[in-house]
């Protein structure tokens, strides 16, 4: 059984804290959002992309420890990313939580931070809303584009 201190350990408080104030851009490619009626949690993103990377992005947070934590790692890896990679960073977190998949590696290592998660299924949600919300604008700038989302997993 996990802890309450391993969901609120020193690694993930330390990542929280290091999440950019909210921001918006000057000209977002798309915008989308994500809440959690659970705990009310809420991720609001603004992404530009040229081609399929990312160029520029700004979040609105107003979530749980868990959510931030998410939050701060996107913030921090998603600039220079691609579309592709986003849904696969996406599909291992989901993984990791309700299948007990391993966690993301490389640059998104830190993610891993996360894994006690797993265990406390009220708290996959807020966990996951960073990446919700990434997936949903990258799916209203594929629909702008007249392409199909990029499918990933299942």
């Amino acid at each position: 059984m996990t802890e309450l201190s391993d969901l609120y350990s020193d690694r993930i408080m330390a990542l929280a804290a290091a999440i950019p104030p909210a921001g918006h851009l000057a000209a977002p490619d798309a915008t989308a959002s994500a809440h959690s009626k659970l705990c009310g949690s809420t991720i609001s993103v603004e992404l530009a992309m040229k081609g399929d990377r990312v160029t520029d992005y700004a979040q609105t947070v107003r979530a749980c420890l868990l959510g931030q934590t998410s939050a701060a790692i996107m913030a921090r890896n998603i600039v220079g990313s691609t579309d592709t990679e986003l849904r696969e960073v996406a599909e291992v977190m989901r993984r990791m939580l309700k299948e007990g998949g391993p966690p993301p590696n490389g640059r998104w290592a830190d993610l891993a931070a996360l894994e006690p998660v797993r265990e406390v299924k009220g708290r996959h949600a807020s966990t996951l809303l960073a990446f919700e919300a990434v997936i949903r604008a990258l799916d209203k700038i594929a629909e702008a584009r007249g392409t199909a989302p990029v499918t990933v997993g299942g």
